[in-house]
């Protein structure tokens, strides 16, 4: 029990030392550093995320997506949504989040107009249409 007390108020002391000179000093491994360079890099150069939205309308008929849109922008003129192909599907998809949580909050809200709507990952969201 002395010892540890012992040990456990050197360390302090030898903390407070070396906090009150301000000479720390870090030493970095070249090869984690250049691992670390190449990982903050790739993440700047990339312009999309992975997310979550609701998908509230799939059809292989580009005219009736159109017209679900509009129908969707009049009713929810404060909730982003956009149509994609994705052969040979016409998909309207609503809402743009990181945590699935969220969408499904979003999906609760539209259940009304939308009851078969559900949530969908989406790795081509630009972190502007992010709904906070």
């Amino acid at each position: 029990m002395r010892r540890t007390f012992l040990f456990i108020l050197y360390v302090l002391c030898f903390a407070t030392i070396a906090q009150a000179q301000g000479n720390v000093t870090e030493k970095v491994d070249p090869a984690v550093a250049s691992l670390m360079r190449r990982y903050v890099d790739g993440n700047k150069s990339t312009k999309t995320i992975n997310g979550w939205r609701i998908q509230l309308v799939a059809t292989t008929d580009r005219t009736k997506v159109e017209d679900a849109l509009q129908k969707f922008q009049s009713l929810y003129p404060n909730i982003p949504a956009d149509w994609m192909q994705s052969k040979p599907y016409y998909k309207l998809r609503a809402g743009a989040f990181i945590k699935k949580r969220d969408a499904i909050a979003l999906q609760f809200q539209l259940k009304a107009d939308y009851p078969t709507a559900y949530p969908v990952q989406d790795s081509e969201i630009k972190p502007e249409e992010l709904i906070k």
